[in-house]
């Protein structure tokens, strides 16, 4: 007969494992906030820009959504000793493509979140959605299931470059998910992309004029990029705009969402007043945050110790593994002092206002002395602006971003 171990037994076990493997000389007076990832894989089609853990299906009914659910239920369980008794700030149900799923299996996944977890009670809940996989009906039971954020996948109001990026809706589509979603529910993200092949300055300007834009209240604003592994790396459009454009692009995008009172707070992230994402914001000031499903990463703190975990990619191994309920369904590694600070710094920086200098040893568990000398070289660089009491880029550092991060590596 298999021995079965409670969940405290287990939480020993964990706790002794990773302090006899343990090398770092961090100390955390106080836990990082925690935010909950839920990851579902699966999307119509598979967009020739994506290098997320997304799985293209025949069919929207071969999808296994029992079985997914089932395992999302063990893995829970299995990563309770982990997070016990902390408060969840927020949660993401991202992918892939969320709204695939019928509404009454997010309903049970929201239902398994508020039964094995400890919720804030102004936890932010947040669903990626994709226009053409959703109407009114569905986001109204989104939001009676307790989604209190959505976020939606719209890239383009240019049909040409929805249809060369790859997408299953058009602009006509993506106003009335848009208008929809507002009618429901107030606090809603749309993302968008420039730096398209073919685009010019003129056709950016024309996305960011868009009327609609101005009745959002959050805008996630991403530069293309040739990522390894996606169809674009492997055929790479030839008429993409180059470097001195998409400058011109980012200031036109960012003066045009000011004058609509959206102002960019990151790198990629724009939003009006009150309505800065809780949970990407976690992720950036280096709180913690659990992942559940295939390809999720987690980023959990101890008192002594940070820990990584990702979990198996392919969906259908990530199922097979986790009902077996084996703990092979995951990697674990402990961060190593020397990779904390950049770490840190990675995500910090790219915050608009930058982060109070004490945030770097109450999320690192680490004294900030150790990054004098990295310090001193982005001061005389004027890359980071030289006071007592914040770390902030320059606007010189935060337009050479990736230079300054890299002081810290």
């Amino acid at each position: 007969m298999k021995k079965t171990i409670n969940i405290y037994q287990k939480k020993d076990i964990l706790d002794m494992e990773y302090k006899n493997n343990s090398e770092n000389n961090v100390f955390f007076s106080k836990l990082p906030p925690l935010s909950l990832y839920i990851h579902i894989p699966w999307c119509m089609s598979k967009c020739p820009y994506c290098d997320f853990n997304s799985h293209s299906i025949k069919n929207i009914n071969s999808i296994p959504e029992e079985e997914y659910i089932n395992a999302l239920k063990i893995e829970i369980e299995q990563s309770l000793p982990l997070v016990w008794g902390r408060k969840i700030i927020s949660v993401y149900i991202g992918g892939g493509t969320p709204s695939l799923l019928k509404a009454s299996s997010i309903d049970k996944i929201l239902e398994l979140i508020r039964t094995f977890f400890n919720l804030n009670s102004q936890v932010e809940v947040t669903i990626e959605i994709n226009p053409g996989t959703v109407d009114s009906s569905k986001i109204k039971d989104y939001v009676i299931s307790g989604v209190n954020r959505i976020s939606i996948g719209i890239q383009s109001f240019n049909n040409n470059k929805l249809e060369i990026l790859g997408r299953i809706h058009n602009k006509s589509d993506a106003i009335k998910t848009i208008q929809t979603a507002q009618s429901l529910i107030n606090n809603i993200n749309i993302d968008i992309m420039f730096g398209l092949p073919g685009q010019n300055i003129k056709d950016c300007l024309i996305d960011m004029n868009e009327p609609i834009l101005s009745e959002v209240n959050h805008i996630s604003m991403y530069n293309l990029t040739i990522e390894k592994n996606t169809l674009f790396a492997r055929n790479t459009p030839k008429n993409l705009p180059d470097e001195d454009d998409n400058a011109t692009m980012q200031d036109i995008i960012e003066e045009t969402l000011f004058d609509k009172n959206i102002i960019r707070y990151e790198v990629s992230a724009y939003s009006k007043h009150g309505f800065q994402s809780v949970h990407n914001k976690n992720y950036w000031t280096f709180g913690d945050y659990l992942g559940i499903g295939p390809g999720a990463h987690s980023k959990i703190s101890f008192q002594d110790h940070i820990i990584r975990i990702k979990r198996i990619y392919n969906p259908n191994l990530w199922i097979k593994t986790t009902m077996q309920n084996e703990r092979k369904s995951s990697n674990k590694k402990i961060l190593q002092t020397n990779e904390i600070p950049f770490e840190f710094m990675l995500n910090a920086l790219r915050l608009k206002n930058g982060v109070k200098r004490s945030l770097f040893q109450e999320r690192t568990g680490l004294f900030i002395n150790i990054i004098n000398k990295q310090l001193k070289i982005a001061y005389e660089k004027k890359l980071l602006e030289k006071n007592y009491t914040d770390i902030k880029a320059t606007d010189l550092g935060w337009r050479f971003l990736n230079n300054l991060q890299e002081i810290f590596l």
